[in-house]
């Protein structure tokens, strides 16, 4: 063990109770309709030190509580740390002063300069045919072999006629080299860009043709079918960033606390264990068997703007566009996956922090074989219980007194 400060709970008294907060993006596996419950977890176990998010996703706990208490929010996806921002970042007076049309005015000019390449979006009209749809479609693809000069054509080039039309992958590159060139020009500060950035990735998901995540886009096979990505393309990004972003500074003025200090990072979980001080430790990690990096890299390139090389396969690159660099979480992988949480958990108890951890039945192990990884890594002075949905509190034991096949639980391991 680490010679570090013992861990005290806090009093009942101090208990944290959840706010309403703005969710920017349409999220799997979101605790958000279940936030009540994984507050209350914490409050069983919360000790004097940080909470620490350590898979922070879309940043539900940080929405629920980060005006109650210091928040270590990380996650291995670089979109989780901009997203964060929104909820623990008070913007700056400099922010304040510029108006959210003001920004899209000025994207606007940048996407003049790409007209050229944008020109035929503004037919995506109710009279077309089956077939001139997706010669449309198949015009806005064409971008996607094009070259460009200017260092702002991201999506232009990776995504024209596939979640958004080439206009809306304009705006998407000119946003963002606008909120840049802000940044740059010091009328904002680097959480403030964070928070645009948020609205930007909010656009993106309400405005693609799909159910808000990237795993691939869909094609017009039918008149249904069309009519449905039709309505998606006719949607601008623009009124859908700057009505958004209009909500997230009215929100973060009344709700964003200046007072504490919160840590936002994007490392592998075991990198931040070790950075952490005594905490209560929330652990979200992925449970389903495909990877998150599958369904929101469309957001992760967007975040890290970055041009990356697409996965190919067959000698074409894939449908989805996937990135060729992402990440794969073992606790996804059913022969890595004892291995992952063994990991989290001599973490955890190496950094003498307290765990609560969401558990979920499509898990590839089931709660049973979690608690007795729990039992060799965490030693005497640690308690483990279990927390049901239906509020059934189990002390676990190596072999007895286990209740199996529950959908949502809380691991809660603690210090006498």
């Amino acid at each position: 063990m680490n010679a570090l400060s013992p861990l005290k709970l806090v009093p009942e008294t101090d208990a944290l109770v959840a706010r309403e907060y703005p969710q920017v993006i349409k999220y799997m596996g979101s605790k958000a309709k279940i936030i009540d419950f994984v507050v209350e977890g914490i409050n069983r176990a919360r000790t004097n030190g940080p909470i620490c998010d350590l898979f922070a996703g879309a940043c539900s706990l940080s929405g629920a509580v980060g005006h109650l208490a210091p928040i270590v929010t990380n996650d291995i996806q670089a979109y989780s740390r901009v997203i964060a921002h929104t909820y623990l970042h008070p913007l700056s007076k400099r922010a304040l002063a510029i108006s959210p049309d003001e920004i899209v005015a000025r994207a606007s000019a940048e996407v003049l300069k790409r007209s050229g390449y944008t020109k035929d979006s503004s037919k995506y009209e109710s009279s077309l045919s089956l077939t001139e749809f997706n010669q449309l479609e198949i015009a806005s693809r064409q971008l996607l072999a094009e070259n460009f000069n200017d260092s702002y054509h991201l999506f232009l080039k990776n995504y024209s006629g596939t979640w958004w039309s080439s206009l809306q992958c304009a705006w998407i590159d000119a946003l963002r080299q606008t909120i840049d060139a802000m940044l740059q020009q010091g009328e904002i500060d680097k959480g403030d860009h964070a928070i645009y950035l948020t609205a930007v990735m909010h656009a993106m998901a309400y405005c693609g043709q799909g159910t808000g995540h990237y795993a691939q886009y869909r094609d017009a096979k039918t008149l249904s079918s069309m009519n449905d990505i039709r309505i998606y393309r006719q949607k601008s990004i623009a009124s859908y960033f700057e009505r958004k972003l209009r909500s997230l500074v009215k929100w973060n003025l009344g709700n964003v606390s200046p007072n504490h200090t919160h840590t936002y990072s994007s490392e592998d979980y075991t990198n931040c264990l070790k950075q952490i001080p005594p905490s209560t430790v929330y652990a979200d990690p992925p449970y389903a068997f495909v990877h998150y990096s599958r369904f929101y890299h469309a957001i992760e390139t967007f975040t890290l703007y970055d041009y990356p090389n697409l996965q190919i396969k067959g000698g074409e690159v894939v449908k989805g566009r996937y990135r060729e660099d992402r990440h794969q979480s073992p606790f996804s992988i059913r022969s890595q996956v004892e291995h992952a949480f063994s990991a989290l958990f001599d973490g955890v108890a190496d950094s003498e922090s307290n765990l609560v951890l969401s558990y979920s039945n499509t898990a590839l192990l089931d709660l049973n074989s979690l608690v007795d990884l729990a039992f060799e890594s965490f030693d005497s002075r640690y308690k483990i219980e279990a927390l049901t949905m239906d509020h059934q509190h189990m002390t676990m034991g190596r072999r007895a007194d286990r209740t199996r096949n529950v959908e949502e639980a809380i691991l809660l391991v603690r210090r006498h």
